[in-house]
């Protein structure tokens, strides 16, 4: 005969309500983020739906949950964690994007920082998660990302319909580096660029997208404003290194967007630092701490240092991303930090538009 104590369902939600969301600020009760819930023989299973599969707070949750149940008597809590991505609500003039809930765009006004690996990466990262990912490569006069994700040139140039996302490490790829054999230069004047910008955004078949990650050209160009102008974008990605001209350009490109008003969830220094693989030795070869300090200063959030590593450069050149080929890296696991830090704050700021 079972000596567990006899704990109702509304014991347990009442207890559950006493949890808080990390980022929300609120229960989790009261968000509907509790489903299913059963008791059995002094055990409870509950369902927790989260705002996206990325969050970077889970196990805080979890460990919470457990904590407060405990002084019920209740001996085993067993979580099964789901996400339902909210989507971005449009602002006046922006046209959605058919089966995209959400878009990232990842910026920086110089060019050579590694904005391109920041935004594959965080896009195999998102992806990794769990979440379903677009990647948009809007360098129109310098597509990488193909090359980054081991998809040749030119692949879809004899195909007809027009460009379709090609899937690479669980990520939806978009580049008109498909329609172009190795080589070809794309000698267009801005307003063709803005044009280019909107047909991949508008005329790409995207469905049951979560994220859509748009890497953007360098500098204020006709792609940063047609993106800002076009679509409803939740927020934007700054990419800087630790020199201090570098820095200067990502404060243009954050006063850019703001002007745009696109939110800004923070600044990245990629190339932040070396260590040694033999001594493990630390070196700032570009300098140390610059983007965190700016991004002090412009009143943003620092999301994250990303170090050189070898493997990140070998990623690039044989189409797998860092974050796919060294998992446990430490270049990898910033970027999972910082996708989780971006898909956090997506779901913040569409809780307070709700």
């Amino acid at each position: 005969m079972s000596t567990a104590p006899v704990v109702s369902n509304d014991d347990v939600m009442a207890a559950l309500a006493t949890v808080k969301d990390p980022e929300l600020h609120r229960d989790i009760v009261s968000l509907g983020m509790v489903k299913d819930l059963r008791i059995e023989d002094g055990a409870v299973d509950l369902d927790l739906e989260l705002t996206t599969p990325a969050c970077p707070l889970k196990d805080v949750i979890e460990e919470d949950v457990k904590k407060v149940l405990q002084p019920l008597g209740i001996h085993e809590v067993r979580i099964d964690f789901g996400a339902k991505v909210r989507a971005t609500t449009p602002g006046e003039g922006k046209q959605p994007v058919a089966g995209v809930s959400n878009i990232i765009a990842v910026a920086s006004n110089k060019g050579g920082v590694g904005k391109s690996t920041v935004a594959a990466n965080l896009a195999v990262s998102l992806a990794r998660s769990g979440a379903s990912v677009g990647l948009i490569d809007a360098d129109i006069t310098g597509p990488n990302i193909p090359t980054m994700f081991g998809i040749p040139a030119g692949v879809q140039a004899q195909q007809q319909g027009g460009l379709r996302p090609v899937e690479r490490h669980g990520v939806q790829v978009v580049s008109i580096g498909f329609l172009l054999p190795r080589g070809t230069p794309v000698v267009w004047r801005g307003p063709m660029i803005g044009s280019a910008v909107r047909q991949l955004l508008h005329d790409v078949p995207w469905e049951g997208i979560d994220y859509l990650i748009i890497d953007l050209p360098p500098g204020t160009s006709d792609a940063s404003m047609s993106l800002a102008q076009e679509a409803p974008v939740a927020g934007s990605v700054i990419v800087s290194t630790p020199q201090a001209v570098s820095l200067e350009d990502a404060m243009k490109a954050v006063s850019m967007f703001e002007k745009l008003d696109v939110p800004v969830f923070g600044m990245v220094e990629n190339m932040s630092y070396f260590i040694a693989p033999d001594t493990g030795t630390k070196y700032d070869i570009f300098g140390s701490g610059g983007a965190e300090q700016a991004a002090d200063e412009l009143g943003i959030d620092f999301l994250g240092a990303i170090p050189i590593e070898p493997a990140v450069r070998e990623g690039g050149d044989s189409g797998v991303p860092i974050v796919e080929s060294h998992p446990d890296s430490e270049s990898a696991k910033a970027f999972h930090t910082i996708a989780g830090q971006v898909a956090a704050r997506i779901s913040v700021l569409q809780r307070m538009g709700s």
